[in-house]
């Protein structure tokens, strides 16, 4: 029996995926996610085989949960669905330890590369998510002109002249 964690934010997806694992008699969905962080707690309260995740989810993208199975060491297997062919997920996920590559999309993930450090794409997710400068710093632990700092630092990086357009150029790349 294969067991499979199931995440992905949008319900009617969810639901449908877990629908469709059930129907093979050789495997057991023993649970669904809605965010990130809640994909973590099951898989390690239920240790599966395997972790199904969306990339982009709230509080934590699957490419984060990925990283994250990984860095603890657990046998959990992570595949990552998605709609979104950006290279930058692609290296991103890779990174997490993956191995099956669309040849199209690994192409791409080759021409540009991230310039985000992690700090960076926190807070610009944070506040892409219409968060307050003074909430970023209290949910980080850090003060509101380090976050400003990031901030500037990303929009910076980007060639964005502001956060709205740097959030949106990151997302386009697969680096947020």
């Amino acid at each position: 029996m294969i067991r499979v964690v199931v995440a992905e934010d949008q319900s009617m997806v969810l639901g449908a995926l877990a629908a469709l694992l059930d129907i093979e008699p050789e495997i057991e969905v023993v649970g669904q996610a809605r965010d990130g962080r809640e994909a973590l707690e099951l898989v390690e309260q239920h240790r599966p085989d395997v972790l199904l995740t969306d990339i982009e989810m709230p509080l934590m993208t699957g490419l984060e949960v990925a990283a994250e199975v990984a860095k603890r060491r657990l046998a959990t297997r992570v595949i990552i669905l998605t709609t979104f062919a950006r290279g930058g997920y692609l290296r991103r996920a890779l990174d997490a330890g993956g191995r099956a590559i669309d040849s199209e999309l690994a192409r791409e993930a080759w021409t540009e590369r991230d310039p985000l450090n992690d700090r960076e794409r926190q807070v610009l997710r944070m506040a892409a998510e219409g968060t307050a400068t003074a909430s970023i710093a209290a949910s980080l632990g850090l003060s509101e002109g380090t976050v400003r700092n990031y901030l500037s630092d990303a929009i910076s990086k980007l060639g964005a002249s502001n956060r709205v357009e740097a959030a949106r150029t990151a997302r386009e790349k697969g680096w947020l």
